[in-house]
């Protein structure tokens, strides 16, 4: 799943299953043949589109495409960035960091960081088994990992600390 947003301001979200493109949950159907160079020629509906990616930025998930001869800016969310914002974790870079808490009761499946460790904003710091789904809990900010206070087995309580930085 992806949230797209295109020049800032027109919105969609777009899931792919094994055999389906789906925007905003409408099955869409296009023939899309990779020309060279990030240029493609698209064809959905009978209208025809050349399409060129004119830059990338894999961190930021940034584009900007040029569609028949149109720039657009085109920034997207995959699934993770949806739970960080949803989870307060996403615009903390803004302020200092100290602590990373339990968004969720649940139980640490994995722990990728050490104590001393210099991590960097959207660095995997642990896997949080919550529900029956596993939630890479990332940095929210460039920082240097103080304490651990979890191992793989651990169960935690909503709002536990569980990194101090």
């Amino acid at each position: 799943m992806y949230q797209v947003k295109i020049n800032g301001k027109h919105n969609f979200e777009i899931n792919r299953t094994e055999r389906d493109l789906l925007v905003n949950d409408v099955k869409t159907v296009a023939d899309i043949r990779h020309i060279g160079n990030g240029a493609y020629h698209v064809i959905e509906n009978y209208q025809s589109y050349g399409v060129e990616v004119v830059s990338f930025n894999n961190t930021a998930k940034t584009a900007e495409i040029k569609v028949n001869n149109t720039i657009y800016s085109v920034t997207a969310k995959d699934q993770f960035d949806v739970l960080l914002d949803k989870l307060g974790l996403s615009n903390l870079n803004n302020a200092k960091v100290s602590e990373i808490k339990a968004p969720m009761p649940g139980m640490v499946l994995k722990v990728f960081a050490t104590e001393g460790d210099e991590v960097k904003k959207g660095d995997n710091l642990f896997v949080l088994e919550a529900m029956k789904m596993e939630n890479i809990i990332k940095s929210p900010a460039d920082v240097i990992i103080k304490r651990i206070k979890i191992k793989a087995g651990d169960k935690v309580e909503k709002g536990q600390i569980l990194i101090e930085f």
